[in-house]
């Protein structure tokens, strides 16, 4: 057990070393950064499908899409109006790490854009351990999730640096105690920036979408 705890802490290390340097990249091109992180069916890519249209002639933005197959997340973020678009297939790797994006940083002109959006795998557990060296670090929840995820995922809510909760248009047909839900949250993270938003509806984007040009102009 001991052995393993030292292999575990070496690659730790070695990735956060990396992520440093992929941090001084993207800060180099003046870009601003995020790492999205979820569950599977949150609602990752439905976000970033509205929120491009709505940063449309004030952002240049590029995506970087982790997914263990296809190219299917990559395609919509290209349609939703991502200048650039990249897909980082892991092969089986439930998170992405930082020589994954380094690879995908490689293929683009980061002085070409504003905003960064890297969308990790669908995972509540192994993606919050790998640091990627982007500036923050976004969690979206979903109603249909459970109102119980900050207090079964302490380690994800805990290390993040704003809380995106989707599909409230569901709240008055799901078992969903938002005040249960937001105490769980403060205990851990009590700063988190939180935005409720529906993306069928779009309630709410409009709030998410000022803070990140008000991130990316700074």
């Amino acid at each position: 057990m001991t052995q393993r705890i030292q292999v575990v802490e070496n690659i730790l290390n070695a990735n956060d070393r990396l992520a440093e340097e992929n941090f001084a990249r993207i800060e180099a091109a003046g870009v601003f950064s995020i790492n999205i992180i979820a569950s599977p069916g949150a609602g990752k890519t439905s976000l970033i499908e509205k929120t491009l249209p709505l940063l449309k002639d004030k952002l240049r933005v590029a995506a970087i899409d982790g997914d263990i197959a296809t190219s299917i997340d990559a395609d919509r973020a290209a349609a939703a109006g991502a200048g650039a678009s990249i897909q980082i297939n892991t092969g089986g790797d439930c998170h992405l790490d930082a020589v994954m994006l380094r690879g995908a940083l490689e293929q683009l002109d980061l002085t070409q854009f504003d905003l960064l959006i890297v969308e990790n795998v669908g995972n509540l557990v192994c993606p919050a351990n790998f640091k990627l060296g982007t500036h923050k670090t976004v969690l979206v929840a979903s109603v249909p999730e459970g109102d119980d995820k900050p207090y079964k995922y302490p380690g994800t809510y805990r290390g993040v640096d704003a809380l995106v909760v989707n599909k409230i248009d569901l709240l008055p047909y799901v078992d969903f105690r938002m005040d249960y839900f937001t105490q769980g949250v403060q205990v851990l993270n009590p700063n988190v920036t939180t935005f409720p938003i529906s993306c069928r509806t779009g309630e709410g984007l409009d709030a998410w979408v000022s803070w990140l040009i008000d991130r990316a102009r700074k």
